[in-house]
């Protein structure tokens, strides 16, 4: 893009070009921070905003989406998949509290977004005025931090002050709420080079006893395991990760949001872990005498009944944030730090320990773990319908894994989890923590804007897909051959498993009477459409569709009865499991 002159237009009342509007300062102050892409949708109260934007069109694009929900999805995408931080731009009222979904699900999964919002002008603020909402309230709880500016003067330092925030210590999203007079007021522009907040200042180094302590701990171990989760992901200690585990002979499993963060192609990796984790996994966590947790939390869905959780072993937890330490399940040896540099400095102190054939010491522990793998490896039955698991088999195949993948939430997450091999890291991205039905499209849309020349494909259920699927005028508008594998069942598969589980298949508004034609919808906002409805047709389709550089919506209608197996039910230790 061409460089933009500071002070190109109209200059700000008096004549100083030292001085810019609040419009201004603020894409001035996006363009300090490496912004190329905001994701948006324009209102009243970001008017100034919108046409300040024109004259940096060669600087930052604008996509224009077609819900403000899909903004913030797709900048978590963008930024899930690039490293980078994302920005949306939204109007006040409506717009806002929009966003509020996407906000939560990027907070959830400890994602870098910056959310700019329209608000009224600040002597409104509080007379219930037209598209007026509180949303600085409305998203406390799930922001990390948040902002009302109420001085131009203060802009260019808050927009530093939230980028900042959203990049660093634990990632995550940050509202900057911007009233309408505060926009069209003048200021000078200053942009800091540096930031420094006296409350903030998170931990990066290890301490060097705990490490130290941790290292003779699993050179000691005879069954350990590494349990990693997305904090592997978001500092990129997935080489350090794979080489720690690699030269002791430790078995790894990660969780949904720690997948691709350890190869899956390793003999090393056992799948992933709880509710819908594999077997071996499951057993490995529960049978272990060390446990090695890096970057992830034990939340519910990993450790099932938490007094049965892993109760043999010894547990070593490394987190950049300290809330997150012994918040659920107690640890032996809290590590608080940043996963890379912890690992690296675990690397290191293992030079300082005696010499050890550790793949002889740990064989006995890898032939158990292998003998569960036996017993009951992954698996479906396969018959004269599509199974579900057969598609993303062949989507693995057929890309051989060099693709983007995103997901919705259901029975279409779960299964790709389980039969899509990741072998890197920033290839899965999905919905972990809040589970949020309609992620998966939007997240494409950004990713494909972050990286134009990869494949992107949505595997989505024919529920969650209904829930943004008017992204696919955004899809189309801007020529992003994001590629969505519906996954068709006519209901909504997870709950109707549930209810076919635990409520003798009663099944209470799960089943869809009215579908829509997917390939006819696609068509009609000039997508591609394609089906299949046969086995033999699945090839083909994926085949077609990967082979053209435009948006193509894919509906395999699938078996209705299939389940994802196995399956810890609520409440229950992860050694009882549903199996096939």
């Amino acid at each position: 893009m061409k460089a933009f002159s500071p002070n190109t237009g109209p200059r700000a009342p008096g004549g100083n070009d030292l001085k810019k509007t609040g419009a201004e300062i603020l894409l001035e102050s996006l363009r300090q921070e490496g912004v190329d892409t905001i994701f948006g949708f324009p209102g009243g109260a970001v008017l100034n905003i919108y046409d300040t934007l024109l004259r940096y069109s060669e600087e930052v694009r604008h996509i224009l989406v077609r819900h403000e929900q899909g903004a913030v999805h797709a900048a978590d995408g963008y930024a899930r998949s690039s490293g980078k931080v994302g920005v949306c731009l939204v109007t006040s009222g409506p717009g806002a509290t929009n966003t509020v979904t996407g906000i939560a699900t990027a907070y959830m999964d400890s994602v870098p977004v910056v959310i700019l919002t329209g608000q009224v002008p600040t002597m409104l603020i509080g007379n219930d005025a037209f598209q007026e909402a509180d949303i600085v309230g409305i998203t406390r709880p799930c922001t990390k931090h948040n902002y009302l500016v109420k001085d131009v003067k203060d802009l260019a330092l808050t927009i530093k002050q939230a980028f900042h925030l959203a990049r660093t210590g634990r990632p995550g999203p940050v509202l900057v709420d911007l009233p309408k007079d505060v926009i069209a007021s003048s200021a000078e522009f200053n942009y800091p080079a540096k930031i420094k907040m006296r409350s903030y200042n998170p931990t990066y180094q290890g301490h060097a006893g705990q490490i130290k302590r941790a290292v003779k701990l699993i050179a000691k171990a005879q069954k350990p395991l590494i349990y990693a989760g997305g904090g592997v992901i978001l500092s990129n200690a997935s080489k350090e990760l794979t080489s720690l585990a690699q030269k002791f002979s430790i078995p790894a499993t990660t969780t949904l949001m720690g997948l691709g963060g350890f190869p899956g192609t390793s003999p090393l990796f056992l799948g992933m872990v709880g509710m819908h984790g594999t077997f071996q996994a499951n057993m490995a966590i529960s049978h272990c005498d060390l446990l090695l947790a890096i970057g992830a939390r034990f939340d519910d869905r990993v450790t099932g009944k938490v007094e049965a959780f892993s109760r043999h072993s010894k547990k070593i937890h490394v987190d950049i944030d300290p809330t997150s330490i012994s918040k659920n399940v107690q640890v032996d040896i809290p590590i608080v730090g940043d996963a890379r540099n912890v690992l690296k400095s675990m690397l290191k102190f293992f030079e300082e320990e005696p010499a050890q054939d550790w793949a002889k010491m740990r064989a006995d522990w890898l032939k158990e773990i292998a003998e569960w793998v036996k017993s009951s490896p992954l698996i479906y039955n396969s018959g004269p319908c599509i199974k579900p698991q057969f598609v993303i088999k062949k989507i693995n195949e057929i890309t051989k894994g060099e693709v983007i993948i995103t997901t919705e939430v259901g029975q279409n997450q779960m299964w790709t989890a389980q039969f899509f091999t990741f072998t890197k890291p920033r290839t899965l991205l999905t919905s972990g923590g809040l589970g949020t039905m309609g992620y998966g499209f939007p997240a494409a849309i950004g990713a494909q804007v972050a990286f134009p020349e990869k494949t992107i494909i949505d595997i989505a259920g024919d529920g969650s897909f209904q829930m943004n699927i008017q992204e696919l005028a955004t899809a189309v508008q801007y020529n992003l051959p994001v590629k969505v594998a519906i996954l068709n069942n006519h209901c909504l598969g997870m709950v109707r498993q549930w209810q076919q589980l635990f409520c003798d298949r009663r099944y209470s508004h799960t089943l869809f009477e009215v579908v829509p034609d997917f390939v006819k919808l696609a068509e009609a906002y000039g997508a591609l459409g394609l089906r299949a409805t046969k086995p033999e047709e699945v090839e083909p389709v994926i085949r077609q569709a990967l082979a053209l550089r435009r948006p193509v919506v894919m509906d395999f209608v699938v078996d209705r009865d299939e389940c994802v197996y196995p399956m810890v039910p609520a409440g229950a230790a992860l050694t009882e499991m549903l199996l096939i």
